[in-house]
Formats: C-alpha cells, sequence, structure tokens
C-alpha cells in the first residue's frame, strides 16, 4: 500500500509531505485548488511522460518520491528480487524532472528505466482517471474489460502463439510465392546450362592435364625433331658429339694431373659432366622413341580443349574453374527444386495452423460468452443500485468466422444498456448519459477491483456527473473497497467524501506573486466544516454543518 507521498517544486506545490493510511481517504478542496495534483505526482512514479511545465517556475528541479509498503504484494516483491532492487518489505521510488525536461527515475536508491517503472507500477496501485470512463464506449476497450474479468489468461495467450505463428508462415509463404515465376524461369536456364555441362562432363583438374597435352601435341614435330638433333650432338654423330669432345678431354687432363694437381677438380667435373651428357642421352633417346605424332589424338584434344575454352567464355568464368562453377550451378538448381518442394510442404503447415488458430479462437470466444453473462450480470446489479433501477445491461461477444486473424482473436465485443423500461438495448454511447457512464464505469470498475493484485486504488474524480442518492451509493461502495484494499479517492461529493475512513483537503494559497498548494489531514471537526462547504458553498451556516454533522454520523454508522 501506499504509505508516503513528497513533492517537491511540482506544477504549483513548493513543498508537500502527505502519509497514507489503509480504507479509504477522499481527497477534497475548492475548484482549482489542485486536488488532482498528488494523483499527477503518482503517474509520475508509474513512469508516465514528464515536460519542463510539471517543473514549478523558478526551480531548477521537480521532485517526487512515493513510498510503498509491500508486505503483501508478492508480485512487486518478485519484481523487485529478479531485478536486484529488493529492500525488505518497503518500495521507494523516486523521479527526478531538471528545468531542461531530462528526466531520472530511481528505485530504492538505484537508477531504473521508465520501462522498469512502468513494470514496477503496474504490481503497486492503479489510477483511474476522471476521463477513463469514456474509453468505455470504445469496443476494443470492452473487449479488454471483459477479458480482465474472465480467468482465461492461458486462452489468450493460446490465441496470441497461434496467431504469431500463422503470420510467420503466412510471410514465408508470401515469399516463396512471389518468388516462385522468378524460381522456374532460373530453374528452365540452369536446366539447360547444367545439362551442356553435364554432357561436356569436364573432370575435376582435367583442364590443366587438357592443357598441357594440347601443347605437347600441337609442337610434336618441333619437340621430334629438336630432340632428335639434340641426341645426335649429344652422343651419335661420328664426326663431332658433345660426349666424345668431354671424354677426350677427360683423359688429356687425367694424365696432365700427375704433374700438377691443381688439375684434378676439373677433372673431377669433366668426369660427372661425362656421365651426366649420357644419362641425358639415353633419355632424349627415350623421349623420342615415345614420342607420337598422333593427328587423331590431336584432334580430339583439339576439340576438347576448344570447347572448355568457350563454355568457359560463356559462363564469364576461367577455364581452369569450369567444373566448380558447374557443381555449383547444380548446387543452386538443387537449392531451387528444395524450395518449391518447401512451398507445398509449407502449404500444408499453413492449412494446419490456420486450424489450429481457429480452435484456439473458437475456444477463447466460448469462454468470453461464458464470462460475459457473469459480468454483465454484476454491472447489472451495481448499476440498479445506483439509482438505474429499471436498467438492463448485456455484454454481446460476436464470433466473427469470416474475419481475419487477430492476435486476441475474432470476437466483436460489444457492451449493450438500455436504462428505461420499454426501451431497446443499444450500443452505450447511443443511450447513455454523462452521469450514468459514470455510474455504469464506477461499477466496472469496483468490479474488477476483485480481480487486481494491487494494493492500492485512485479514483480521480471519477464520480462525476452524480449526485445526491446516487452519490451516496457511490460512497457506500468505495468505502467497502477500501475494507479490502486501500482507496483513495478525489471528489467534490459531500456523500463521497463523508464515507471516507479518512479525509484530506487541498487548499490553494498566494501571496500576489506566486501561487502554492497544500495538503492537509482533517481532524474530525475539520471534516464537518470542509462536507458543510461541499453541501453549502464557502458560506458556512449552522444549518449545514448540522447537515454536515449528520452526513459523517449516517455515513459512519
Amino acid at each position: 500500500m501506499l504509505t508516503q507521498l513528497s513533492i517537491r517544486n511540482f506544477a504549483v506545490v513548493k513543498s508537500l509531505d502527505v502519509d497514507f493510511s489503509n480504507g479509504m481517504t477522499a481527497i477534497t478542496g475548492e475548484t482549482g485548488a489542485g486536488k488532482s495534483i498528488s494523483v499527477d505526482a503518482l503517474g509520475l512514479c508509474l513512469g508516465e511522460r514528464a515536460d519542463v511545465g510539471m517543473v514549478r517556475t523558478g526551480a531548477d528541479k521537480a521532485e517526487v518520491s512515493a513510498g510503498f509498503d509491500i508486505k503483501q504484494l508478492s508480485a512487486a516483491q518478485h519484481w523487485l528480487k529478479q531485478h536486484e532492487l529488493a529492500d525488505e518489505h518497503d518500495c521507494l521510488i523516486r523521479r527526478v524532472i531538471s528545468a531542461e525536461g531530462r528526466s531520472k527515475a530511481f528505485v530504492n536508491g538505484i537508477p531504473v528505466s521508465l520501462l522498469q517503472l512502468k513494470e514496477l507500477g503496474s504490481h503497486l496501485l492503479s489510477i483511474h482517471g476522471q476521463h477513463a470512463h469514456q474509453q468505455i464506449l470504445k469496443h476494443d476497450h470492452q473487449r479488454n474489460l471483459l477479458d480482465g474479468m474472465a480467468t482465461h489468461k492461458v486462452l489468450l495467450t493460446a490465441v496470441s502463439s497461434a496467431y504469431q505463428t500463422l503470420r510467420e508462415q503466412q510471410k514465408h509463404y508470401q515469399l516463396l510465392l512471389e518468388g516462385q515465376q522468378q524460381r522456374a524461369d532460373r530453374c528452365q536456364l540452369l536446366a539447360y546450362q547444367i545439362q551442356e555441362l553435364d554432357d561436356f562432363a569436364l573432370a575435376e583438374n582435367e583442364f590443366g592435364e587438357l592443357e598441357i597435352d594440347h601443347k605437347k601435341l600441337s609442337h610434336s614435330q618441333t619437340l621430334l625433331e629438336q630432340t632428335q638433333i639434340s641426341f645426335h650432338q649429344l652422343y651419335e654423330a661420328d664426326e663431332f658429339n658433345a660426349l666424345s669432345a668431354v671424354q677426350n678431354s677427360l683423359e688429356r687432363l687425367t694424365e696432365l694431373q700427375e704433374h700438377d694437381s691443381s688439375l684434378t677438380p676439373i677433372v673431377n667435373m669433366l668426369n660427372e659432366a661425362s656421365i651426366q651428357i649420357e644419362e641425358a642421352a639415353k633419355e632424349l633417346r627415350a623421349y623420342t622413341d615415345h614420342l607420337e605424332i598422333d593427328p587423331m589424338r590431336m584432334q580430339a584434344v583439339e576439340a576438347r580443349f576448344s570447347q572448355a575454352l568457350d563454355l568457359a567464355r560463356k559462363h564469364h568464368v576461367p577455364p581452369e574453374e569450369l567444373h566448380a562453377f558447374h557443381r555449383q550451378l547444380s548446387a543452386e538448381y538443387q537449392e531451387l527444386v528444395k524450395d518449391d518442394d518447401l512451398l507445398d510442404e509449407l502449404q500444408q503447415k499453413l492449412t494446419a495452423s490456420e486450424q489450429a488458430y481457429l480452435l484456439a479462437a473458437k475456444k477463447l470466444s466460448d469462454s468470453r460468452q461464458h464470462a460475459a453473462i457473469g459480468f454483465a450480470q454484476q454491472v447489472q446489479q451495481h448499476i440498479r443500485k445506483m439509482n438505474m433501477r429499471d436498467a438492463e445491461f448485456v455484454i454481446e461477444v460476436n464470433h466473427l468466422k469470416d474475419s481475419p486473424p487477430n492476435r486476441l482473436g475474432m470476437d466483436n465485443v460489444r457492451f449493450k444498456v438500455s436504462t428505461n423500461k420499454g426501451q431497446a438495448l443499444d450500443d452505450l454511447d447511443k443511450v447513455v448519459s454523462g452521469g450514468e457512464l459514470s455510474r455504469i464505469g464506477l461499477a466496472i470498475q469496483v468490479i474488477g477491483s476483485g480481480n487486481t493484485q494491487v494494493a492500492t486504488m485512485i479514483f480521480d474524480e471519477v464520480d462525476s456527473g452524480i449526485s445526491g442518492a446516487t452519490a451516496s451509493i457511490v460512497g457506500q461502495l468505495l468505502r467497502k473497497l477500501g475494507e479490502q484494499t486501500q482507496v483513495i479517492c478525489v471528489t467534490h461529493l459531500p456523500q463521497v467524501a463523508a464515507r471516507a475512513h479518512n479525509q484530506m483537503f487541498v487548499t490553494k494559497f498566494s501571496d500576489g506573486v506566486t501561487t502554492e498548494t497544500h495538503m492537509i489531514c482533517l481532524a474530525e471537526n475539520e471534516r464537518i466544516e470542509e462536507l458543510a462547504r461541499l453541501l453549502a458553498g464557502d458560506t458556512l451556516t449552522e444549518s449545514a454543518i448540522a447537515n454536515a454533522k449528520e452526513l459523517l454520523q449516517i455515513s459512519n454508522s
């Protein structure tokens, strides 16, 4: 529950410290005094957007802090522990806004983001503003209210999950479908190119071997002639050959080395040269013996080598990469074929996902229709107590089978009411007045409080448009609610304020230069005077005071 609120330099408040108690607390004051400022300050603590207009004129910053007792709030305790912000059973939220508009937020002295502040605030308190009733006129909000009353979070999650799966598969299927013609054209081209390369059937590393064979065969005659001449000059020529010349020199120098040992290294080199020339001559003889001049083989190699070059130019790849390019095209073709197979498979999955979504949406719709009966009966009972004796209230849930899938289901939820006997049921915006709408909205809020886990509920002039006996009944409802949870109610109705366990008074003071707003807790005699003012205006009469005393006694009896 909210235990303390501290405000510094916020709007027209210079300094304000307020302690709050259990039960129902009414906040009253003159029109324009700033009764709702405390609500606005708490809104900042819940993570609402800040602006420079909130900083008091002349101040460098505004600061708001709110203290909460969370001993009974297990969800808040769990959230604080999860984010390493726990401080036993207390929680202090502080928000600072600079004159330049910069904002900082702290929980138990530790900086947090506004998103974290909103998450934590949802576990601490709920604020019902004076314009919240207008939201009830919107069909989407009506559906949300019904879902909030029904205990079918599991069904909502199931529908949302089924919708998400369906949407993802629809997007994937649509992408594949849009590219189907392009894939078909590409497959046709690839099939032609792959068939051409399959027919050629170039093996890995074959082009390198072809290139070597082509060079050899195209110069085979020259190779044969020149190698034979070289063999003749090295070994076979009768008049002169290299081997004979080296051997003759070797014989002469061998004899001479006896006279000069420095010739020995030269003799060794000539000896090695003789051996190398003889070995080279034998290799040349073997080479010429095996060298074939085969025009048919030359023609075949020339044709295959030329075709390889032509295909490489056609596909704009180096000829040595033609084999790898062939494999690349084949892999691409297989992937495209897989996409077509995947399209058929995805179509089947999409059909299954659609059926799963429709089934989940139907279960949710059935649950909504069941919950709508009990919820409508409760609303009807409450508004009949608030001077709408002949009112009938129903909630229609229409399951739209042909509507597009939605993450919230396929239902059209409408709140309908008849305020007088003989009047047909119709949508709220076509039937109810402002006061009647306030009563319906308050009834829904009171009923909905039973499903909330927060310990503090704030009502900011939700009783506008209500007066007389109806106001007294509204006061009774809020007091009853205050016996179960902490209720803070900003009101201008004496019948509502009198029902409160505690009452605070907001007043505005001006010295002609600046204006300040103050809030004080009223003692019993001060409450009587304030109730009298609410009953009779600024001029307090003995009659008004007597009426106020009586109203307070009756309200607390």
